[in-house]
């Protein structure tokens, strides 16, 4: 019964199902001690007390179990997925915040997540850490959402009137530091901080790197230094954060298609993956070479799911 226990406990999505699995194991011990101690020669009526007992035992220490499981978690940097899902729940302060003050990032971010779960279930992996470490990844653009042109809304470039690569690198780089920041102050699990940082790896930041050659190439004064212009790692250490990294850079992408074919989508999108692969960003995640073009081909059917035809309704006149 323990071991059945221990092995559900670990797949509940719910503080609720804790608790029928609770009422499960209490009526699970209570019949197996019932048929146990009659096969040994008990009377059965003498019996129903003590196996109202034992099945009350399971019922209580689910109750306990929900009662000291979020300090628990919290104490030992536990990952759960009821504390997963719960962190994935939009109402949290951080995704509010993120939904209100980014709103081009926030959707940029649930589109992300998205392609990510997809991937992270057909290849096996942590869905539950998947998504929610999806859902946190850009909360550092909270920082300047201005600085991000997903938040621009139209209107004038930021980074156009600064003119200043250098700086404008510095602040795409900084809302990996300060997401940090605001995720070990909401006390974010590790393993979902860790999404914040690795899903840039150690990326060039390559529009505004190319600015500043430019520039560097008409004024001898400046000096271009590549670490000015590259985030600061470390490249991902796991396959769900493999897996964002990918989704995060693919997202733009798809979303520019169009009228493309699935067959042109899919070219694009390994062309992509490649270039990643190549650069060594994967090199420490775990994911093989001959899984991304599994990941390649999830994408593109997540892409087509979200990009479906619609029909073209008439106009109506008003009289």
């Amino acid at each position: 019964v323990a071991c059945l226990a221990a092995f559900l406990g670990g797949k509940l999505r719910s503080r609720e199902e804790l608790a029928l699995l609770g009422v499960a194991v209490g009526i699970t011990q209570g019949a197996l001690f019932l048929l146990l101690s009659v096969a040994s020669g008990m009377v059965w009526y003498d019996l129903l007390g003590a196996t109202a007992i034992y099945g009350l035992l399971g019922l209580a220490w689910s109750i306990v179990a929900i009662g000291i499981s979020p300090y628990l978690e919290h104490l030992f940097d536990l990952v759960t997925t009821i504390r997963l899902v719960e962190l994935a729940n939009p109402n949290r302060p951080l995704l509010k915040r993120l939904a209100a003050e980014t709103p081009g990032t926030f959707q940029h971010t649930l589109f992300v997540a998205t392609l990510a779960e997809a991937a992270a279930r057909e290849l096996g992996c942590n869905v539950e850490l998947t998504r929610t470490g999806t859902l946190y990844h850009d909360i550092g653009k909270m920082h300047d959402p201005k600085g991000f042109i997903e938040n621009q809304m139209g209107a004038p470039n930021k980074h156009d009137l600064i003119d200043d690569p250098w700086k404008s690198a510095a602040i795409i780089k900084k809302h990996v530091t300060e997401g940090i920041v605001m995720a070990r102050k909401a006390r974010l699990p590790r393993a979902v901080q860790s999404f914040i940082p690795e899903h840039q790896g150690k990326m060039l930041i390559a529009y505004f790197y190319h600015q500043a050659q430019q520039k560097a190439a008409q004024d001898s004064t400046k000096t271009v230094n590549d670490d000015d212009f590259r985030y600061d790692g470390p490249d991902p250490q796991s396959r769900e954060t493999g897996i964002v990294m990918l989704a995060d850079s693919c997202e733009a992408a798809l979303r520019s298609l169009k009228d493309a074919t699935p067959e042109e989508a899919l070219n694009m999108i390994n062309k992509i993956l490649r270039a990643r692969w190549q650069e060594g960003q994967l090199a420490e995640s775990g994911l093989t070479r001959e899984e991304m073009g599994t990941i390649a081909r999830v994408f593109v059917n997540v892409w087509q799911q979200s990009n479906h035809q619609r029909i073209a309704y008439p106009k109506l006149s008003i009289k």
